[in-house]
Parts: structure tokens; sequence; C-alpha cells
């Protein structure tokens, strides 16, 4: 199983950031799929996940700013973030729920919100 981040590394202050995870090796109508990610120095924070049923899950946190779709013809899930501001900047890894264990994660992409 591989996933694969995508998506624009800067995104301007009150922008909406969209970042795109392809999956192969599984369908993303088994399991669940989410989002992490982590600024630097500090941990991972959770963000979301996609579920086999296209059923969405949100931190309570970002649940305001946060959405999470799919395309199946594709086999890639969707995070879109809006209002971002420079907190937001990190490192966002897609990553497969499965079972209880996060088996399988993206390389990662940096993405930075700054003007």
């Amino acid at each position: 199983v591989q996933l694969q981040e995508s998506g624009p590394g800067l995104v301007k202050p009150s922008q909406t950031l969209s970042l795109t995870c392809t999956v192969s090796g599984a369908s993303i109508t088994t399991s669940y799929w989410t989002w992490i990610r982590q600024p630097l120095g500090k941990g991972l924070e959770w963000m979301g996940a996609i579920a086999y049923s296209g059923s969405t899950y949100y931190s309570p946190s970002l649940k305001s700013r946060t959405s999470i779709s799919r395309d199946t013809s594709k086999n890639q899930f969707i995070l879109q973030l809006s209002s971002v501001t420079p907190e937001d900047t990190a490192v966002y890894y897609c990553v497969r729920l499965n079972y209880y264990e996060y088996d399988y994660w993206g390389q990662g992409t940096q993405v930075t919100v700054s003007s």
C-alpha cells in the first residue's frame, strides 16, 4: 500500500489549503483514511478521517474549517482547510487507519502559510 500527498507547498493567509492523497495498493472503499499534521517542533495532530462508507469525522478544534472528501474513481481523498493562518504551517500526512492501527503513511508534504 502506498499513499502520496500532493498540493501546493505555499498558501497565503485566509486562503483554503487543499491537499490530495493518492492511494495505490488498496481501495479507499475499505478502511479509514486520515489526515494528520505536525508543525515544526510539535507533536502530531489528528485532523480528520473519511471512512470506507464515505462518512467523515473531524477534530473538534478544526471541524469548522476542515472538509475531507473522496474521489473513488481515482482512489483519492482530499483535505480542504479554510481560512488558514501561519499556525497551520506544518507537514501534512495522509495515513491509513486499519483495525485501530495507523499502518501506512504518506511521505508527508510541507505546507507553509505565508504572504
